[in-house]
């Protein structure tokens, strides 16, 4: 089809903006700019200040930063053993670690109780609003029928706009509780009007955990065994909080400081999320992992295995980006503790599913990848496994569909941003405002007639 005449018009006005928006990189250099807020060896600037989490993955030794384990603590408990703790009781762990990190303490045994409770009574939608909200415009992108839902919900609250602290915990407890069936009744909508399949809306039951019932509403039978939901109830869990700095959470931080209510904070947060150099890494991991099995003959050799990662390096294979998707992280060097937890728990689960020839596979990748990253790349820390690298093959085992891997992490993250959300209103009383070094030339104004 030839193109019209205004698409030339616009794509020469990009390639414009392409050349006066390009700064020279040696002036970040020049004055001492950090791209992305972080340095040159990957640390991010110091932007505030939390008591919600901790992420860690060096320690000093003589004097010098040297990297270790990774660790990740939630309220200043390692998230082993809070995993561990609910785990050997047999418990399911979203909603106690929900009230640690909103409330900054581990529940007795009736506050638990009530906190389910108060879940379950909160995880309900206006009249209607799945009709004429979800179905009535259903999109192929989960992300923004998220952020659209989210947005309209501050129509059906009169104290949409009230920021003090008991009414945004308020609305913070419902969107968490809401956020599963946003999320799955969305994909039902996209399912049916764009794919042609059958619809079903299931409602939550009110006795089950948050991990429970997704997997209710989203399977036609409502059917799921007890070791898939413990799986997705970790999931959640290692995905619920991550620090301030992350981009979504600091993005909580950045609109929250604008006194913003709490429907657009949290709708921005969903837009960060969305981008898939943060919540959409795992969805390229599984489409990375299909690539390999596509082209690569026998995948339980090492060798072909190994090139297949150069070919990822040297951009000639899969998306050509030059990335090994799941490998490295911003912070994390020697181990990411999200994926540690996670790999027993996949191991485990791929043997019910008879999918371990894939585990082995994924296993393999993840002890290869490091070192081709090492030997072709010069690198300033080590590379491992992130938890992204892990978490797509668990929802691909789970049957959850592709369209929604991002929205899952948005399900459990929603619980952080709340709770930095909170930190901010709490302890800020300035709107975040960093500084821009403007570099351009000033210009003597030019009469319209006179203009090259």
């Amino acid at each position: 089809m030839a193109r019209t005449e205004w698409e030339v018009m616009i794509e020469n006005l990009a390639k414009q903006c392409e050349t006066n928006y390009k700064i020279a990189p040696e002036l970040y250099e020049k004055y001492e700019v950090k791209r992305g807020l972080r340095d040159k060896s990957g640390v991010g600037v110091m932007a505030g200040l939390t008591k919600i989490s901790q992420i860690e993955s060096s320690k000093m030794v003589d004097g010098k930063k040297e990297p270790c384990e990774g660790r990740l603590l939630y309220r200043g408990y390692n998230i082993n053993d809070l995993v561990r703790g609910y785990i050997d009781d047999e418990r399911y762990g979203f909603e106690e670690t929900a009230y640690l990190l909103l409330f900054g303490v581990l529940p007795d045994k009736k506050q638990l109780e009530d906190f389910r409770e108060l879940l379950a009574e909160e995880r309900r939608l206006p009249t209607n609003f799945v009709r004429d909200v979800i179905m009535k415009a259903p999109g192929n992108d989960m992300m923004n029928a998220l952020s659209k839902a989210v947005l309209t919900l501050a129509s059906y609250d009169d104290n949409a706009a009230d920021i003090s602290i008991s009414n945004v915990l308020r609305q913070c407890l419902m969107l968490i509780s809401v956020f599963p069936m946003l999320a799955v009744y969305s994909y039902h909508a996209y399912n049916h009007y764009s794919c042609d399949e059958s619809m079903y809306i299931h409602r939550p039951d009110p006795t089950l955990s948050t991990a429970e019932n997704l997997l209710r509403m989203l399977r036609p039978d409502k059917t799921y065994s007890d070791l898939e939901a413990k799986v997705l109830d970790l999931a959640l869990v290692l995905h619920m909080e991550h620090g301030g700095g992350n981009n979504s959470t600091f993005t909580t931080h950045v609109v929250s400081s604008s006194g913003t209510d709490t429907y657009a904070a949290i709708a921005a947060a969903l837009s960060s999320l969305k981008g898939p150099k943060h919540g959409g890494a795992n969805i390229k991991v599984v489409g990375m992992m299909e690539d390999l099995k596509q082209n690569v003959k026998d995948t339980k050799d090492e060798d072909q295995v190994r090139a297949y990662l150069e070919k990822l390096l040297n951009k000639e294979a899969f998306d050509r980006k030059g990335l090994i998707y799941g490998m490295g992280h911003a912070v994390y060097s020697i181990s990411d503790p999200r994926a540690t937890v996670l790999e027993g728990f996949v191991k485990k689960l791929s043997e019910t599913k008879g999918r371990q020839d894939e585990f082995e596979l994924y296993s393999m990748v993840e002890r290869l990848a490091p070192e081709v990253i090492a030997e072709k790349r010069s690198i300033y820390k080590g590379v491992s496994a992130n938890v992204d690298f892990f978490s797509g093959f668990v929802y691909s085992m789970l049957d959850i569909p592709p369209e929604l891997f991002t929205p899952i992490f948005a399900i459990a993250r929603v619980v952080g941003w709340s709770a930095h959300r909170l930190e901010e209103l709490v302890n800020v009383d300035k709107i975040i405002r960093p500084a821009y070094k403007a570099v351009c030339e000033e210009q003597d104004y030019v009469p319209l007639e006179t203009r090259p």
